[in-house]
């Protein structure tokens, strides 16, 4: 039985986490009386599943080559994702002003689930590399 690629196994858990957390936090939203495509919440999850797929796939290809670079890596891809969070989201975030906490959490939810998903991912590629 072949086992299956770690950049598809990182995918489908990526997608399936993302797309049961999209579900569910709009569900929230509507039960709780909120506009459930508010916020930005789409393009935010959608943004943030892009970006941590792109960052994982960049960090595979060039594990061996850069394996003790690896971990600054991973910071520079934080670091990107909180980049693209203050030139896309941040501006409509603040245009009354204020950034309330369902604005907060419609970009933080879907980018703290990528990271715990990215970051296991990792962990077990890194392990892997020793």
């Amino acid at each position: 039985m072949s086992k299956t690629h770690p950049v598809i196994s990182f995918s489908l858990v990526l997608i399936f986490s993302l797309g049961l957390s999209f579900f569910t936090h709009t569900v929230l939203l509507q039960n709780m009386g909120l506009p459930k495509e508010g916020n930005l919440i789409a393009l935010s999850y959608l943004v943030n599943g892009a970006l941590v797929t792109v960052i994982y796939i960049a960090l595979f290809i060039f594990r061996h080559k850069l394996k003790n670079q690896i971990g600054f890596l991973f910071i520079a891809g934080s670091l990107l994702k909180l980049i693209c969070f203050f030139l896309l989201f941040y501006p409509a975030y603040k245009e009354d002003g204020e950034m309330d906490s369902m604005e907060f959490a419609a970009f933080f939810v879907p980018y703290c689930i990528s990271l715990v998903i990215e970051t296991i991912f990792m962990v077990k590629m890194l392990k892997k590399l020793d």
